[in-house]
């Protein structure tokens, strides 16, 4: 159990620092599918992702520290919770980034 938990943490932290490279640092290419021709607002698009993702480390450390409380160990109802949550912030990215394209460019891909 506290192996799991230390791996969920470890892993949330990993997350964690991926955000904070995309948000802070700007380093767009972590984001999978960024194509720098058809981003209009680079910093924008990087403090939307960044954001999200800090909050999906958020939500995985909180697993991890949950997995090491003795009276939630044997259940799992934080887990749905972690992947219905992770599933919609996960839309919520795949959603939101095209406003960050020119208009004309995401119209001729579509």
């Amino acid at each position: 159990m506290v192996a799991n938990a230390i791996l969920v943490i470890g892993s949330g932290l990993f997350i964690g620092v991926l955000g904070i490279l995309i948000r802070y640092a700007g380093m767009m290419h972590l984001i999978a599918g960024h194509d720098p021709d058809q981003v209009t607002d680079e910093e924008g698009l990087a403090n939307f992702i960044g954001i999200y993702t800090l909050i999906v480390a958020v939500l995985t450390v909180c697993v991890g520290i949950l997995e090491l409380w003795e009276p939630t160990a044997d259940s799992a109802w934080y887990w749905l919770v972690f992947v219905i949550a992770v599933f919609a912030i996960t839309v919520r990215m795949i959603r939101g980034a095209p406003g960050y394209e020119s208009a004309w460019e995401h119209n001729q891909i579509n």
